[in-house]
């Protein structure tokens, strides 16, 4: 059975992540920094399907076939620069965005290098970065039974990368994965994030990402 990391993954968004695909037949190892936690949170999750979501350390996630980073913004480099060695080339999906919150509003912070993708890509020289799970509402991920049907944008340099993550998130309920392209829309379509949690506060919903017009 394929395995997904996914480090600091036992907040919202990593949840959602890992019972979806757990659900779509992956064994995911819920990464954090307290192992105890992670093993509470992943018995807490009940997918539906062949696969099975177990806690685990950051550095067991690490092992896994696929790496999905789902930290804190502000931790996000620390924590992949000291698992470098084990992501050698893998593919590491970032979901990481950096913002900021003014008011009522999540506003975007832009990193030295324009983007969490392109810092996360920087610190992982000899690692094949994809940026995934961007723009999803976190509880509707974590409920199997919510009708989400959201797209999932995903960018890359690498064009294999990019088709392996799109399988694989066209696997999971409710996702359909569309490739935008090439890193340098990183920083867009992090930004964005910002856009649809605003919206989704300002109008007390969950709202996500539909793109009409597609053929597939």
């Amino acid at each position: 059975m394929t395995t997904v990391g996914i480090l600091g993954g036992t907040g919202p968004a990593g949840r959602g992540v890992a019972i979806r695909l757990a659900s779509a037949g992956y064994d995911v190892l819920l990464g954090s920094r307290d192992v105890t936690r992670a093993e509470v949170i992943a018995t807490s999750l009940l997918p539906r399907g062949e696969g099975v979501v177990r806690g685990a350390t950051n550095e067991a996630a690490a092992d896994c076939d696929f790496v999905v980073v789902a930290t804190p913004w502000d931790s996000a480099v620390a924590t992949v620069r000291s698992l470098k060695g084990k992501l050698v080339n893998k593919i590491v999906i970032s979901m990481v965005n950096a913002l900021t919150r003014e008011g009522k509003e999540l506003v975007p912070l832009f990193p030295a290098r324009g983007s969490m993708a392109a810092q996360i890509s920087f610190a992982l020289p000899e690692s094949r970065i994809v940026g995934a799970f961007h723009h999803l509402p976190a509880g509707h991920m974590e409920d199997l039974d919510s009708d989400l049907d959201a797209d999932v944008i995903i960018f890359s340099d690498d064009e294999v990368a990019l088709e392996e993550i799109a399988t694989m998130i066209n696997a999971m309920t409710g996702l359909r994965a569309v490739i935008a392209g090439s890193m340098s829309l990183a920083s867009a379509i992090e930004a964005f994030t910002g856009v649809c949690i605003s919206v989704n506060i300002r109008h007390k919903t969950h709202s996500y990402v539909k793109l009409a017009g597609l053929s597939h």
